[in-house]
């Protein structure tokens, strides 16, 4: 790998400069009540909605292992980049539910529908659900890619970014997170776009790289009994894993909720949707085309992780390199930044505040401070376990992720869609599926001491999107039966909360938040991404 020259470091130093401009900006900014700390006082765009929800998501440790699944024979991952509908559906069908709610948080509307033990155990779960995957994973990826980009050592990178972040944070709340977050998305697409097209030039183009890697490379499309990604299981894990990501878990949900208005929101949404039809061509492709260079002798690198970074090193000129490094470093701090800041508001304003119901607006926002502070060390403490799993990056986080999913899928779409659905059979379910997701866990460990013909080793060798699938059939049936089986909920405790239940004056309230347009581009996101699904079918 070439190290960066002086014309990369200026480029990365105006980023930084920029950075840091931003911040100081809002810091400045009064910031003394929750919903201005936390949900940047709901007063963001649509523009900056859609960039930090596109930002929130693509993580240093997604470019790194998108790129790694492209390099790597592991092309059916990328179903999981082209769910840009599944954003769609965070925008038309959950959003309004939230606004109508008021609520800050995931957990909080949960409460709002079923009761207190289902905000209780799902606040607690998300938190260390965030602390073991996305804060460990990637401050892990990020120390790798800082220290392979700058040629510093590996904890020197990674303390360095993690510090940096977690003070704009601290001291910026949700809206220092969301404007930094539309400059880093901005910078890394130019950035990673400028690979993909230099890439594709110096292989030849895309027909050229087809011929190299055989065009059944291309296949995402796997049989229904390949041992790792039979389609089917595929398509329904990666649905099921998808709308917990995209349209319950506070880490994205939170950006939407921080709009003016549903209609803002959902603009952000549909703008959020749009750009997420883009890591495919600017992450996947890059490492396909790694691939290629390699197979020609023309580039070398010993894990498939490290394809983007000794591609990015070797084929951009001094400048465009430096620019594009700058995207890799924002893409681990603006996926840093969202992780902290809601674990931060879950424990503010889902545990504390309600321990502490009559502590003053002033004190959350310093308790928020705190919280912040408290999750970044233990993310520090975590790094070195994370060396375990280095190598099989992308596919840890969808693994982890599909087994966390289908009870909070399960919940969400459910209480919404079935006004049946009752306190006792979420709580169950909840409580049910997360022992279950452990369970599975720990049987995936330690396989290799288990009887192969016992129960307990097929539940623990059974391929991860085939488990996932099954568990969330599991998980509906749990819920529908317990539900059934007690006590239906109140009329008053549904209103506006179901389909069922929303009263004519919401009805027209949220069909005067979207026109025509709103509804043409969702549709052609929709129309791109089966043409993209179609596309990658080896032929």
């Amino acid at each position: 790998m070439r190290t960066l020259d002086t014309f990369d470091w200026i480029t990365i130093s105006a980023y930084f400069v920029v950075l840091l401009g931003i911040a100081v900006w809002v810091i400045r900014k009064k910031k003394e009540s929750t919903e201005d700390y936390f949900l940047a006082g709901r007063n963001v765009g649509w523009f900056v909605v859609g960039a930090s929800i596109f930002a929130s998501n693509i993580g240093s440790e997604h470019v790194v292992g998108l790129a790694g699944a492209g390099a790597g024979n592991r092309l059916p991952m990328l179903i999981y980049e082209i769910q840009a509908w599944v954003v769609l559906i965070l925008g038309w069908v959950f959003l309004p539910f939230y606004a109508r709610a008021g609520v800050f948080t995931m957990p909080e509307f949960l409460e709002k529908r079923f009761d207190a033990r289902s905000r209780w155990i799902l606040s607690v779960f998300s938190i260390v659900a965030y602390v073991l995957t996305k804060i460990s994973v990637t401050i892990y990826a990020g120390g790798i890619v800082v220290s392979a980009l700058l040629g510093i050592d590996f904890w020197t990178g990674a303390i360095a970014t993690v510090v940096l972040t977690g003070v704009y944070t601290v001291l910026g709340g949700m809206r220092a997170v969301v404007y930094t977050e539309t400059l880093q998305a901005i910078i890394l697409v130019i950035g990673a776009a400028a690979l993909t097209l230099i890439g594709l030039d110096h292989v030849g183009g895309w027909q050229s790289m087809k011929e190299t890697v055989t065009p059944e490379y291309l296949n995402m499309w796997r049989s229904a009994s390949d041992p790792d990604f039979p389609w089917p299981s595929l398509f329904i894990a990666s649905t099921i894993t998808g709308i917990w990501y995209w349209c319950t878990d506070q880490y994205i949900v939170q950006r939407a909720l921080t709009a003016k208005n549903i209609k803002e929101g959902r603009r952000g949404t549909i703008f959020g949707a749009l750009l997420k039809l883009m890591p495919v061509f600017l992450f996947l492709i890059p490492g396909v085309i790694a691939l290629t260079l390699k197979m020609r002798g023309e580039l070398d690198w010993d894990s498939p992780d490290e394809a983007f970074p000794v591609l990015m090193s070797n084929l951009l000129p001094s400048g465009l390199r430096g620019l594009v490094a700058a995207g890799l470093l924002a893409a681990l701090m603006s996926s840093l930044a969202s992780v902290f800041n809601s674990c931060s508001t879950l424990f503010t304003v889902d545990i504390y505040k309600k321990l502490r119901p009559n502590t003053p607006e002033k004190k959350l926002v310093r308790t928020g401070q705190i919280a912040t502070v408290i999750v970044v060390i233990i993310g520090i403490i975590w790094i070195p376990i994370m060396a375990n799993i280095s190598g099989v990056l992308y596919e840890y986080l969808q693994s982890v992720q599909s087994y966390i999913a289908p009870p909070i899928t399960a919940v969400f779409l459910l209480g919404i869609f079935h006004k049946r659905i009752n306190a006792q059979g979420a709580f169950i379910t909840l409580v049910v599926g997360f022992i279950v997701g452990a369970l599975r866990i720990i049987l995936e460990l330690v396989k290799e001491s288990l009887d192969p013909g016992s129960f307990w080793f097929h539940l623990g060798d059974m391929n991860f999107l085939s488990f996932a699938s099954w568990f969330f059939l599991f998980c509906i049936v749990l819920i529908l039966v317990v539900s059934y089986a007690t006590a239906a909920p109140s009329e008053e405790k549904l209103k506006n909360l179901t389909y069922a239940t929303i009263s004519e004056e919401e009805k027209s309230r949220n069909k005067s938040s979207y026109n025509w347009k709103d509804i043409v581009i969702s549709l052609l996101i929709v129309a791109i991404v089966i043409y993209v699904m179609v596309w990658f079918n080896g032929k």
